[in-house]
């Protein structure tokens, strides 16, 4: 089930500001498992299940949208110039495959490289911005471009499919936007385990827009929600176990979920980490704690909003992160979906979360 639900959030088209795919699948997804649910004008999809007694108000969030990249120019041969929509390393986009979301149909594109034979004529260790590079969608003029329903502001995303690897009982996964649709899964996930249990309080269930950017989805989204007691933000964080000089091995893919400590956009609520790692303990969900600083996310801009919310992170360990070859494991899926539905079964009417 989960794995079904990472391979058909992943295949959706959803860059920055352009989630519409993943905003209307998810919205028409939840719509008769929850009590309440709407989309703002952004596009985050707001959802809230009641449990059977009072209790606090737990925010579980994960982002939409993944990263990708905008037209920003048509060349009159039918090439395209592109931007980016959120983080990309240069040194990966030569000769990958796209999919370019035009008006009228999506198109297949590659970005252009230099062919081998030319490389004795060129500097072979000069990395090309991405303002150098162009996306070729086998447009042979600007007009035809502009037929095929491509102009400026045309966004575009990878064009990879969703595949499994390794051992079936050990299996990792591999595809496209799985930063953050696997987080995504994992809040669709807990929602489907909560049908029938007997639950404390209130449980919403966001998810955000435009994260990649800004954590704009977030910020706009929680000064809607000024009754949020505690949060927990679902995210993928990058491993640190290859062979690379700058890996320390902090983090490792099927070592379990990470529990945030730290990042640039977030000191997490010691009371809400330390319930995590507490009920992970208990429940023998195997987790790692992730002390950061390179990356952020919606947890950050959720924590200081309206009255101050206490906010924990889990993080799906991610190889690859930002590419289209993004690797996860089954097994640090599943357990960062266990501990966060356990956080929510372990909380009482008076539970509170204060400094």
């Amino acid at each position: 089930m989960m794995e079904q639900l990472l391979k058909q959030l992943s295949e959706l088209h959803g860059p920055c500001g352009y989630e519409h795919e993943v905003t209307y699948f998810i919205r028409d997804y939840v719509k008769n498992k929850v009590d309440e649910f709407y989309v703002d004008s952004l596009g985050n999809v707001v959802a809230r299940k009641k449990g059977s007694r009072s209790g606090p108000v737990i925010l579980l969030t994960a982002h939409m949208d993944e990263v990708g990249f905008i037209v920003r120019k048509i060349e009159d041969n039918g090439l395209l110039r592109f931007e980016k929509l959120g983080g990309h390393d240069d040194r990966i986009l030569l000769a990958q495959q796209v999919k370019v979301l035009g008006d009228k149909q999506v198109l297949n594109g590659v970005i252009g490289t230099m062919s081998a034979h030319y490389m004795k004529f060129d500097d072979p260790k000069k990395v090309r911005t991405h303002k150098q590079l162009y996306i070729d969608i086998g447009a042979t003029s600007k007009q035809e471009a502009l037929e095929m329903g491509v102009d400026v502001g045309t966004p575009v995303t990878w064009a990879t499919e969703f595949k499994t690897m390794g051992k079936k009982e050990n299996a990792f996964f591999v595809g496209k936007a799985f930063d953050n649709r696997a987080g995504c899964a994992v809040l669709l996930s807990v929602l489907n385990e909560l049908d029938g249990k007997d639950f404390c309080g209130e449980v919403i269930f966001l998810f955000t827009v435009q994260e990649e950017v800004g954590l704009r989805g977030a910020k706009t989204a929680i000064k809607q929600l000024e009754d949020v007691d505690v949060a927990i933000a679902i995210d993928t964080t990058a491993v640190s176990d290859t062979p690379e000089e700058t890996m320390d091995r902090s983090l490792a893919l099927g070592a379990g979920t990470g529990i945030k400590v730290m990042d640039f956009s977030l000191i997490v609520h010691k009371k809400v980490k330390d319930t995590l790692k507490n009920i992970a303990k208990v429940n023998q969900i195997p987790y790692q704690l992730e002390v950061f600083p390179g990356i952020g996310t919606d947890g950050g801009g959720i924590a200081y909003e309206t009255k101050g919310i206490p906010t924990g992170v889990l993080s799906i360990p991610s190889r690859n992160a930002h590419s289209p070859v993004e690797v996860i494991s089954r097994s640090d899926l599943m357990a960062t979906r266990d501990l966060a539905l356990a956080f929510i079964l372990s909380l009482e009417e008076t539970s509170t979360f204060e400094f």
